[in-house]
């Protein structure tokens, strides 16, 4: 038996709380044949920032605990601190966008820039109170001193609090 299939529909509605995107597939007729329900991760929710906060934290503590990074803060000029800054924000950018936003992107221009400055913003104050904990990161005493710092530790943080938002529920 064959079935000519006509069209799909796509729609966008939520389940629980969630948004889902609605295809309907149809027959010459219009009669709905098939419809599948796909999870969008296009939305910032609580549950996000905390997978983003605890996948900063994993790549944060190792790295930012390193004398590496503290040495690196004192001598790395400004322009390689602002480029790794950039790069970071560049990687956070390409992996949210092929993992979750690729085909909705014109509908979620504004999730995905927040998405973006608040996985690489939580990530900085993430690495910035570990490294005050540790009292590396003088803030009030040598402030550009600290701030590079963080901002070199918030590159692999960024990166696995990418990870763990994408790939987490």
């Amino acid at each position: 038996m064959r079935i000519n299939i006509q069209g799909v529909n796509r729609k966008f509605h939520r389940i629980n709380g969630k948004l889902y995107e609605l295809f309907e597939i149809l027959d010459e007729q219009g009669k709905v044949l098939r419809t599948i329900d796909i999870p969008l991760k296009v939305e910032l929710r609580v549950n996000d920032l905390l997978e983003i906060i605890v996948g900063a934290s994993i790549l944060a503590v190792p790295t930012a605990f390193t004398e590496e990074v503290w040495t690196m803060g004192d001598e790395l000029p400004w322009l390689n601190t602002l480029l790794l800054s950039g790069i970071s924000l560049v990687f956070i950018a390409c992996f949210v966008y092929y993992s979750s936003y690729k085909m909705q992107f014109k509908l979620f221009r504004k999730e995905f820039l927040f998405r973006i400055l608040s996985t690489y913003i939580l990530s900085v104050v993430i690495v910035g109170i570990l490294l005050k904990i540790v009292n590396k990161c003088p803030w009030f005493l040598d402030f550009n001193l600290a701030l590079k710092r963080t901002l070199i530790g918030a590159f692999p943080a960024s990166l696995s609090a990418t990870l763990t938002d994408q790939f987490g529920e």
